[in-house]
């Protein structure tokens, strides 16, 4: 290739290679291209053929994929040389000062002013690099193909922070193959999933001496407000949100958000409420729910259990749950295979109570790709539209027509011309974008 410059018909030459067959041409062909191609120096030389001006809609998301890709590339390549300033670091400091603080070395501080970042996320940067580069060389490699974004990474090195060399291996052998088709959010809960599986023992202690630190600290912010932040355990979290959702709900309809009921009943329940009096309909009103297998209810293994909305927890933390004081059971049935909820236990709903309980037990949040929104404050959708005039033609009210949306999503794919599909048996939705592109949210893991 000789030389690159963009034509005013919006095409692209490249000295001796224009015009040769499957070249690419336009300026959407060629964020196309480099949307999938395996980011360097060469293809980062070739992102300003991609000039806004002379692209479609479609070629803005391709090019902003081939741009994320380049970023995660360059990502890499700071990964490196974060590891090896701190390393150069540790290396110096006898010579320097006499004695090695493994703790406190001035690599932050270059790192910070150097990027103009605060001395906690200069520390926070250097600790990740020194984790991947030294135990997790494959998950760089991913990041330096562009296949997963920085935060995947991180994620991966904190996570697994605590683990010994060994089980953090394990892990990451775990998780590696899906990471490229997974947002963050999903990378984290993976993680989660598969330390509890690597360590479950381990998994106990830690959470043991993570108790200790519970805590709670707030933080002044703009125009008068705050942020009122409790570091606690997951299932005292769990028991927390639901009340304060149990109360808001006791709340008239006077014009005030879902958010804005649950911070004021938050405050009125630690502030108002006299010592000793419960909250309205009991502590029934407030509903937590754990998934936990058989044998791990009766103490046999040590599988993790899923609480909603927050995601795995270890086996006690489950059983706590599960054995709590006033703890109604009900039960699941999946599949062997798949691990699909394939029913719910009908016995104590009506036929429609089931069919909603059903759906939101199976799916657990959002279908659309990356929202978290917990799927008992999503509408139900029908993905084959209902049918008013002729009930009996098609869009039926069961579980497989039927999926959580939050009501941005639920706008969207009404109102806007995204299209979703699900697929009954392996429970993944496709979501198509008025582009072109397509989206997959995989199935929830009960």
């Amino acid at each position: 290739m000789q030389a690159t410059l963009l034509d005013h018909d919006d095409t692209v030459t490249t000295g001796d290679t224009a015009g040769v067959p499957g070249e690419p041409v336009t300026a959407d062909e060629w964020a196309a291209h480099l949307a999938s191609a395996v980011p360097g120096p060469q293809t980062a030389a070739m992102l300003a053929l991609l000039e806004r001006g002379q692209l479609s809609t479609t070629g803005r998301i391709d090019a902003l994929k081939a741009w994320e890709r380049h970023t995660s590339w360059i990502h890499a390549q700071q990964v490196g040389l974060l590891a090896d300033i701190e390393a150069d670091a540790l290396e110096a400091a006898p010579d320097e000062l006499g004695w090695v603080d493994y703790d406190w070395n001035f690599a932050c501080e270059d790192v910070a002013c150097a990027l103009r970042l605060s001395g906690n996320t200069a520390a926070d940067r250097l600790a990740v690099a020194t984790a991947l580069e030294g135990r997790f060389p494959t998950t760089v490699g991913l990041l330096e193909r562009g296949e997963i974004c920085y935060l995947q990474a991180k994620a991966v090195a904190e996570v697994t922070g605590t683990l010994d060399p060994e089980a953090a291996g394990q892990v990451e052998a775990m998780v590696l193959p899906k990471m490229p088709t997974q947002s963050v959010g999903q990378t984290r809960r993976a993680l989660n999933r598969a330390v509890l599986k690597a360590d479950p023992q381990g998994a106990e202690v830690r959470h043991r001496r993570r108790r200790e630190d519970r805590t709670l600290w707030h933080r002044a912010t703009e125009d008068g407000m705050a942020t009122w932040t409790a570091f606690l355990p997951v299932p005292q979290a769990a028991q927390l949100d639901a009340a304060v959702d149990a109360h808001a709900a006791t709340f008239a309809d006077d014009g005030r958000t879902l958010n804005q009921k649950r911070v004021d009943a938050l405050y009125d329940l630690v502030v108002n409420r006299p010592a000793g009096q419960d909250t309205p309909g009991g502590r029934s009103a407030a509903v937590v729910q754990v998934t936990v297998s058989l044998d791990t209810l009766i103490g046999a293994d040590e599988e993790s259990g899923q609480l909603k909305g927050y995601g795995p927890v270890s086996a006690g933390q489950a059983r706590e749950v599960a054995f709590a004081p006033g703890t109604i059971w009900r039960r699941l049935i999946t599949h062997p295979k798949t691990g699909l909820l394939i029913k719910t236990d009908p016995a104590t709903y009506r036929p429609t109570a089931e069919a909603e309980r059903h759906v939101i037990a199976r799916d657990g949040t959002c279908a659309f790709p990356s929202c978290q929104m917990p799927a008992h404050r999503c509408d139900l959708d029908h993905i084959q539209p209902f049918d008013h005039e002729n009930p009996t033609a098609g869009g039926a009210t069961e579980p497989d027509n039927l999926m959580p949306l939050c009501r941005r999503h639920h706008l969207l794919k009404h109102r806007t011309r995204w299209q979703a599909e699900r697929n009954p048996d392996t429970g993944e939705v496709t979501w198509t974008a008025p582009t072109g592109h397509t989206y997959t949210n995989p199935p929830h893991s009960p």
